[in-house]
């Protein structure tokens, strides 16, 4: 079953990218999983999303390392090639850039991953903070040819508005 996310949001995928059930793809772990219509030597580019409730006062960027840690343990190797961080006092970001050598569909792959990092905060209890992670992982080959779509879609994420009818 997949992770339910700890704050609803609301966002539009790219052209050609289209959903997919993680279960169906292996990834239990998180709330959402979109695909690239185009594999690049069998793999295919992929947009995850996942999140968790963060009570603890803990840094983006230290919440980015535990990801690198947690990577490290299924990559063959693993290098932080770039972190930033982005937005506001009020809605700070972190984007954080990752090279890895890891076995994909049976086969060792070099791949890339560009992580960004939402804290959200909960509307009615501030002191209620949710980190959302949104991920894009791509053939080193394909990474630049859709990490455009990447930025597109991270541009289009936001805490859901519920309208009443």
């Amino acid at each position: 079953m997949p992770m339910v996310l700890p704050v609803s949001i609301e966002f539009r995928l790219p052209e050609g990218w289209y959903a997919v059930p993680p279960d169906q793809v292996g990834a239990p772990d998180v709330a959402f999983v979109a695909r690239h219509p185009q594999p690049d030597a069998g793999f295919t580019a992929n947009i995850t999303v996942d999140g968790d409730f963060r009570p603890d006062a803990s840094a983006l960027a230290e919440i980015a390392d535990e990801s690198v840690q947690r990577m490290r343990e299924i990559a063959e190797s693993l290098w932080v090639t770039g972190r930033d961080e982005i937005g506001s006092v009020d809605a700070p970001g972190l984007t954080q850039e990752l090279a890895l050598s890891a076995v994909a569909g049976g086969v060792r792959r070099d791949l890339v991953q560009s992580q960004v990092y939402l804290s959200m905060l909960d509307i009615d209890d501030p002191s209620k903070r949710s980190v959302i992670r949104l991920a894009l992982t791509a053939t080193a080959d394909q990474f630049d040819s859709v990490l455009e779509d990447f930025r597109e879609f991270v541009r289009t994420v936001r805490p859901e508005t519920r309208t009443s009818a």
